[in-house]
């Protein structure tokens, strides 16, 4: 199977990526969506353009669609990226981290359906707080990097999931109703490290942007790391 995997950097999406490995699906690239707008209904914002740096520890050809992130407007731009792998990459399906967010699973599977390409969601109603166990388990070095929903701070930008990180996760879950996954977009991830990247990736400059309620990190700089 040819597949490309819908890729943010975020935590969700890289697993997912790790689900279709270990399926031997060939995953002939990924695809990152920039969108101009940090608010955008579809798609990841904060460190999105250092993707490329992931795709570059990964060893997987990164293919970069732009968008101004406008509301469905955004998927149009999707839908043309996603024609373009299919004619040049011939990829049959596309990968995607999707846990519960039914507006964008029925979109992206309307648009694989005009597209005439398969939709995977390995993830789809998987329990999150297996799936954070699970991430932290296998050893995925993941970074916090937007916080968007009441009990969050600013100290949360930055900080590593871990076992930790989790049981505060849970706290809040509790007393504020969030989403454990983050899927109702009350905070945002990067992966730094994992079992399937090659390097590990370091920041070396980064910058706290909050704006008293919610915020996210900025990355100035970052860089590969041997792992051994």
């Amino acid at each position: 199977m040819r597949v490309a995997s819908l890729f943010s950097g975020g935590k969700d999406s890289t697993f997912a990526l790790w689900y279709a490995l270990h399926q031997g699906w060939d995953v002939v690239c990924l695809v990152s969506v920039r969108s101009e707008n940090p608010y955008s209904w579809m798609f990841h914002y904060p460190t999105i353009q250092w993707t490329g740096l992931q795709a570059e520890a990964l060893q997987i050809p990164l293919i970069e669609i732009k968008t101004k992130g406008e509301k469905e407007t955004e998927l149009e731009d999707l839908k043309s990226g996603l024609l373009s792998l299919k004619e040049n990459y011939r990829i049959e399906g596309i990968v995607t981290g999707g846990v519960f967010s039914e507006y964008q699973r029925t979109r992206f599977d309307r648009i694989c359906d005009e597209v005439q390409i398969r939709s995977f969601a390995p993830l789809w109603h998987k329990k999150p707080e297996i799936l954070l166990s699970d991430y932290i388990n296998f050893g995925f070095d993941i970074r916090i990097t937007g916080v968007f929903a009441y009990g969050f701070d600013e100290t949360w930008l930055g900080r590593k999931l871990d076992v930790d990180c989790l049981k505060e996760l849970e706290v809040l879950r509790q007393k504020y109703k969030i989403h454990l996954s983050g899927e109702g977009g009350e905070f945002q991830t990067f992966v730094c490290d994992g079992p399937i990247f090659t390097k590990r990736i370091v920041f070396c400059e980064v910058e706290k942007c909050w704006d008293g309620s919610s915020g996210f990190l900025i990355l100035k700089d970052a860089k590969l790391q041997d792992k051994f």
